[in-house]
């Protein structure tokens, strides 16, 4: 996973402060509307297994869970003019519902050498 400029600029804002120094903006995927899948995320310290991703001076944590799925994605931020909100350029995507709510994923292939080599 890879952030934009943007991306990390908010992260580090979001992290600015918190009391866990370890902490960062945690992604996992949930069940979710009629796609399947939602990404859902957190402000929180690494669990066993998560992928620790520190860019441009900000700390992203995939769950261990999630790794596959989000393998190659871009985190970038989409700004309207009424709200500010995080997006995913996921290679792994194969549709999206018609609202935007969830998304259908599928792990990546060759996951394994590919996860070492973003770690």
């Amino acid at each position: 996973m890879t952030l934009s400029d943007a991306a990390a600029e908010r992260v580090r804002g979001l992290l600015a402060g918190h009391e866990n120094p370890s902490a960062g903006l945690r992604i996992s995927l949930e069940k979710s509307g009629c796609a399947g899948m939602a990404y859902k995320m957190e402000l929180a310290a690494p669990a066993p297994g998560d992928e620790v991703i520190e860019e441009k001076g900000a700390r992203v944590i995939v769950d261990g869970a999630a790794v596959l799925y989000l393998l190659g994605t871009r985190m970038d931020v989409e700004t309207s003019m009424f709200s500010s909100s995080f997006v995913f350029q996921n290679p792994n995507q194969t549709s999206a519902c018609g609202c935007g709510e969830s998304v259908e994923l599928h792990p990546a292939e060759g996951g394994e050498t590919e996860k070492h080599a973003h770690s």
